[in-house]
């Protein structure tokens, strides 16, 4: 079962934010955001365990995956039927995400 992707309203300005980033600032890949994070929310989405538990969330049940070329941490919660993208979050800004 594909669970329904559900991406807060935080979480979708992030994206933006970095794929507007990555297009000025990456031209070999303009694209490589959206196209990495949709790839990535289409496999979540068929396999939400694949992620890792997040231990420092206050929230539980908090996971992440980490999306390899462009170094993002997708942060989501599984419900039986959805699957919430809670946020993005770069792995240069050191501290992680307030949850």
């Amino acid at each position: 079962m594909t669970l329904r992707v559900n991406v807060s309203a935080r979480a979708a300005s992030q994206i933006h934010k970095a794929a507007e980033w990555w297009a000025e600032n990456r031209p070999a890949a303009p694209g490589a955001v959206r196209t990495d994070i949709g790839e990535a929310l289409a496999l979540l989405a068929q396999q939400p365990g694949i992620g890792t538990a997040y231990e420092g969330a206050r929230t539980k049940g908090v996971r992440r995956l980490l999306v390899g070329r462009i170094q993002y941490y997708i942060y989501y919660r599984v419900t039986p039927e959805t699957l919430d993208v809670l946020t993005v979050w770069h792995v240069s800004r050191g501290k992680q995400p307030s949850l």
